[in-house]
């Protein structure tokens, strides 16, 4: 992982199997924390509190469901990954690789596509880009304004992983946006330093944050969000199954 990528974290700490179709990526299904919903004629986003998993491969699917809950069905979309589990559990016990954490900052934009893509410090496309800088605020309240308003990119943390339970299923992506992710990468990046070259078993969570705040437009109201959390339990040849629940 390049030194600019951790960079940015650390200065801001506050911040004879079944054939199975062929995956452009050698992702077996990817962990999804929402979902568009139609409301009133018009497809919305919805934030879940348990996983949604979706995949291209019913063997896939019926090993989510027997791990996680749920029943896999179909749902309408125009990609591989045509089948869907919501999933009754909020959290999942997982196995990650060295090197398959990674993040970097991404604006789209409709009509164009991925107009700017950096590390924090430096473009890393488009090539006739790479390396120079891309002058983004350094610190990440100041980047999220600036992407609020249009004028900035957006977070974008994606890991790759095995499920602990059931390993030999196949590969799983997570992508977030989450800003809130992105404030604790630094001490997330450090917990992985700590196992360099080995994998690591770890839970994905979502988690529920609910406040009351004391100042600004909903002074008084309550509120409450939902939040990706991956937390590093140890090495995973020192995985125990009653570890992992006790942990989990």
């Amino acid at each position: 992982m390049a030194n600019h990528l951790r960079a940015i974290w650390d200065a801001d700490p506050d911040a004879a199997p079944k054939e199975r179709p062929s995956f452009s990526d050698d992702i077996v299904g990817r962990f999804r924390s929402g979902r568009q919903v139609l409301i009133d004629g018009k497809q919305v986003p919805e934030a879940l509190s348990t996983w949604r998993v979706t995949t291209g491969d019913p063997s896939v699917a019926a090993g989510v469901a027997e791990i996680l809950g749920g029943v896999s069905e179909e749902w309408e979309t125009d990609k591989e990954d045509n089948l869907q589990v919501l999933t009754e559990s909020p959290s999942v016990n997982i196995i990650i690789e060295p090197g398959t954490l990674d993040a970097s900052f991404k604006q789209f934009v409709q009509g164009v596509g991925l107009t700017h893509h950096c590390d924090g410090f430096e473009f890393l496309s488009p090539e006739e880009d790479k390396g120079t800088p891309c002058k983004c605020p350094t610190l990440i309240a100041e980047r999220k304004l600036a992407a609020q308003k249009g004028r900035g990119p957006k977070p974008s943390v994606d890991v790759t992983f095995r499920l602990f339970d059931s390993p030999d299923v196949g590969k799983f992506r997570f992508n977030s946006g989450s800003w809130k992710l992105v404030e604790v990468l630094a001490p997330l990046f450090a917990e992985l330093d700590k196992y360099e070259g080995q994998q690591v078993r770890a839970t994905l969570t979502i988690e529920n944050v609910t406040y009351t705040p004391q100042k600004g437009p909903r002074a008084g109201q309550e509120v409450s969000y939902n939040k990706p959390v991956i937390k590093v339990l140890g090495a995973y040849e020192a995985a125990g199954t009653a570890d992992l629940a006790k942990a989990a």
